[in-house]
């Protein structure tokens, strides 16, 4: 346990890979985007009235005017980010990282001086601690859990850096924010998607919150999935191993368990031409948690994100998934020839795919047209991962997609030039670069119909 405390306290930006901090800082430009497509969701609007009845303050919020407590911009950025399921993730933990580390982040670095490298330390510093924690709990406990159950534990170390708590202080909050952690049933929200989502907005709420109570005096620990001896190996090669570098990134805003059967139908789309009324029946086969996600005509965005049905319509009828396909209007989720699609699809379970589950997902697809004729496709598995990584060019495509619309003009252009700038930036560079950040989304669009 001494050895993460330390790692939480002394970890230094001259420690780091130069990959490390390539890395951290695509993830957090991706994660910006997402959070301004997140405005487009009736999610976003809700919690973002509700923060600041319930928790004001003057801490900004993430692409708003508008402000809260350090606690409210925490939850209100998590929940934002996960309501477009575009954001970062990893195999192992079987969830999300930095969707809850970057909103805390932002709220614990208020009216704090640090520079870029210590952002972008504490950053990825968060990224292993939460990680960690994600594979520990798994590893130990015996209900499939959401994110939030364990990304609150990298919330904690990230307040405590940045607030200096000491070490004692440190453990107390990490014991805190583990045991506070939202234990949520990640599949009740596959089989029912609702706006609960993944949890990591109230796993950064508890993070946060159980290390300003530490600082206060509150006792929490000990965090067993830090300490217990039997995940000693997960966290022995801190600072050795570097998960920050086996994120994925999304190339579409939809469940990753449905992207490899995105890929799979995309390499049959080819041999269909444009006449996608020739097709009878389509089926996927994939692993079990795939195949989980069985809403076949969503009326929500939510269902719509955890739709393998509708993610493989809509990846036949656009050749991708963009942002405008899930939302709730007529010419999103609602379009006819989506829902005609979607009702096509017939999904198998594939027992070679869950033997490799979670480390590895895959799919294929089968194709039947109405002459008869079939289509199979190659296994295939999502884009993004560290295998088959999104170059930057797409990174920035997918940027510039979320945000259309939502920025004013020169807002994008310089978060994307900034944001390579962070390594070198002086404190006063930061603060104009996290101002940036609270810049108010604009437009008609902001909320989805």
């Amino acid at each position: 346990m001494q050895q993460v405390v330390d790692f939480i306290h002394d970890l230094k930006f001259e420690a780091l890979p130069e990959r490390v901090v390539w890395q951290a800082v695509a993830c957090l430009f991706d994660l910006t985007g997402v959070a301004v497509a997140g405005h487009t969701t009736r999610l976003g609007k809700i919690m973002e009235r509700f923060v600041c009845e319930q928790f004001p303050g003057e801490v900004p919020l993430l692409f708003s005017a508008r402000t809260a407590s350090a606690c409210g911009a925490a939850l209100f950025g998590g929940m934002l980010i996960d309501s477009v399921d575009a954001h970062d993730g990893q195999v192992l933990t079987k969830g999300h990282v930095g969707v809850a580390i970057l909103p805390a982040l932002l709220a614990a670095a208020h009216g704090r001086e640090l520079d870029g490298r210590e952002f972008l330390t504490t950053l990825v510093m968060g990224y292993e601690i939460a990680t960690r924690a994600g594979i520990a709990l798994h590893a130990t406990a015996a209900d499939y859990h959401t994110s939030g159950a364990w990304n609150g534990i990298g919330v904690a170390a990230v307040v405590a850096r940045l607030h200096k708590l000491d070490r004692q202080q440190t453990q107390e909050a990490l014991g805190a924010a583990e045991f506070y952690g939202p234990r949520s049933q990640m599949m009740r929200c596959i089989d029912h998607p609702t706006m609960v989502k993944d949890g990591s907005g109230w796993g950064a709420l508890a993070g946060i919150s159980s290390a300003l109570l530490a600082g206060a005096g509150f006792t929490g620990a000990p965090a067993v999935t830090l300490a217990a001896a039997e995940v000693a190996p997960i966290w022995n090669d801190l600072g050795q191993r570097w998960y920050i570098l086996e994120q994925y990134f999304k190339a579409y805003p939809v469940c990753r368990w449905a992207q490899p059967a995105v890929e799979a139908v995309r390499q049959l789309r080819p041999r269909l031409g444009a006449d996608l009324g020739q097709i009878r029946e389509i089926h996927i086969h994939t692993f079990h948690e795939g195949t989980r996600l069985h809403t076949v005509q969503p009326g929500t965005t939510e269902q719509a994100q955890y739709s393998l049905p509708f993610s493989v319509a809509a990846a036949l009828m656009d050749d991708t998934i963009r942002p405008q396909a899930i939302a709730e209007t007529e010419q999103g989720l609602y379009h006819p020839a989506r829902q005609s699609l979607s009702a096509r699809v017939i999904c198998h379970e594939e027992a070679r795919y869950n033997a490799l589950f979670p480390a590895e997902r895959w799919a294929h697809a089968r194709i039947i047209l109405n002459n008869g004729e079939e289509l199979v496709s190659e296994p295939a598995i999502a884009r993004g991962n560290p295998e088959n990584p999104l170059v930057q060019a797409e990174l920035e495509d997918k940027f510039d997609t979320l945000t259309q619309g939502l920025l004013p003009d020169d807002i994008g252009r310089r978060l994307k030039q900034r944001v390579r700038e962070l390594p070198a930036m002086d404190a006063g560079a930061l603060s104009e670069y996290i101002a940036l950040l609270s810049t108010s989304v604009t437009g008609s669009s902001r909320t989805q119909a």
